[in-house]
């Protein structure tokens, strides 16, 4: 891919998946079709988890690593907008609160949250806390920032493959409406990302580790898909940030009980 249209790609996906303001003519000619953009979803995780990364890595230092991870996954949450997190929200009420396919999907499309999505959020900002608290702990402050840069990164990579391998769930749905990731696209996104985390996590922590957390990162995702497929036969968007907050919380957390 050239260089150009990687850039594009980067920003068009970083505008996508957070408030990070991007120049507008990265979107010249862009019709809302969004069968390529994901390409540049994992290297977008890099751009976007920059700040919280660096912010963590200094805070670190300090000690209170809790309040050092917290501060930083605030700060993640602040620069999406929670947008994956309102995902696994509404996922999480309905899968918890529909009987039925149908009753799932009318649920997810409310956007008041119930039981089931508040003890979701909870869990998440919870553990992805907890182990970037341990790894500052048990490994350094670097080892914590490059992980949750490199998780940010194959987490989105996560989101395109499961996109890809389910049709929407609903024909009128936004997610139906912006298209489904092309296989280039896919091959590209979990390209970077397995790349990125990699290049990330090496450095600053073991070989073995680092392997079975990817193992166990691309298995949470694959069981969601599945379960995802035999409830809703289908993704939606919320579906989509469901993913990325499931395979982060296993990432960050396989990485900090093996530190």
């Amino acid at each position: 891919m050239p260089l150009g249209e990687l850039i594009t790609s980067i920003a068009r996906s970083t505008g996508f998946l957070s408030r990070l303001p991007v120049p507008g003519h990265h979107f010249e000619g862009d019709d809302g079709r969004m069968e390529k953009t994901p390409e540049g979803f994992a290297l977008s995780g890099v751009v976007i988890s920059a700040l919280p990364a660096l912010v963590l890595y200094l805070a670190g230092h300090a000690e209170a690593p809790l309040l050092a991870a917290a501060i930083a996954v605030g700060l993640l949450v602040l620069l999406t907008g929670a947008l994956h997190e309102d995902g696994l929200g509404d996922t999480a009420d309905g899968l918890g609160g529909g009987r039925n396919r149908e009753r799932a999907l009318e649920i997810m499309k409310d956007s008041r949250i119930g039981t089931y999505g508040a003890l979701a959020l909870g869990l998440s900002l919870l553990v992805r806390v907890s182990a970037l608290s341990a790894l500052i702990t048990e490994a350094s402050p670097a080892a914590a920032a490059l992980a949750l840069a490199g998780s940010a990164a194959l987490s989105r990579s996560a989101m395109v493959w499961h996109w890809r391998h389910l049709p929407p769930a609903k024909a009128d749905g936004v997610a139906a409406r912006v298209g489904v990731p092309t296989g280039a696209a896919l091959r590209m996104a979990v390209g970077t990302g397995l790349a990125a985390f990699l290049l990330l996590t090496l450095p600053v922590l073991s070989l073995p580790a680092v392997a079975v957390t990817v193992l166990a990162g691309f298995g949470a995702t694959f069981l969601f898909t599945i379960h995802i497929g035999r409830r809703l036969a289908g993704h939606t968007g919320d579906t989509i940030g469901a993913t990325q907050q499931i395979s982060d919380m296993v990432l960050l957390a396989t990485l900090a009980l093996l530190a």
